[in-house]
């Protein structure tokens, strides 16, 4: 693979995962959405159209040691909490919420990707504000 920055690395690895999300069926509603400073990268319809999917997408090169969904900690959750909160509120969604990450390892000219349904779960405190 020819040597790619970060910011490439990580639109490949969106666009990828954007592919992945719609082979499987899912409706994509918003890519890079923003809140402030925070973003979501991929807001979604699931396939049933039961849940709202808000998508992290973490992509990495082999040389990392650990998974790139490990780079989603509790900071990264509480951001991307409250920006899914913002989305719902602007527009009106009466859906139950879900919270994805879609992890991919690049090699050479490979992706490998993996998606985590379900994650992380919204903590208490952002819950209780979740539709007002």
């Amino acid at each position: 693979m020819s040597t790619i920055n970060n910011k490439q690395l990580g639109n490949k690895g969106e666009e990828l995962a954007t592919d992945l999300l719609v082979s499987k069926g899912y409706k994509i509603l918003e890519r890079n959405f923003f809140c402030g400073k925070n973003e979501i990268d991929i807001i979604a319809l699931s396939p049933c159209k039961a849940y709202i999917v808000f998508v992290e997408v973490k992509t990495r090169n082999t040389d990392y040691f650990n998974h790139p969904y490990e780079a989603v900690n509790a900071n990264k959750q509480i951001s991307i909490i409250k920006v899914a909160n913002s989305y719902i509120r602007r527009n009106n969604i009466d859906l139950e919420a879900r919270f994805d990450i879609i992890s991919i390892v690049a090699n050479e000219s490979e992706y490998s990707l993996e998606h985590i349904i379900r994650a992380f779960e919204p903590v208490l405190s952002y819950q209780s504000n979740w539709h007002r």
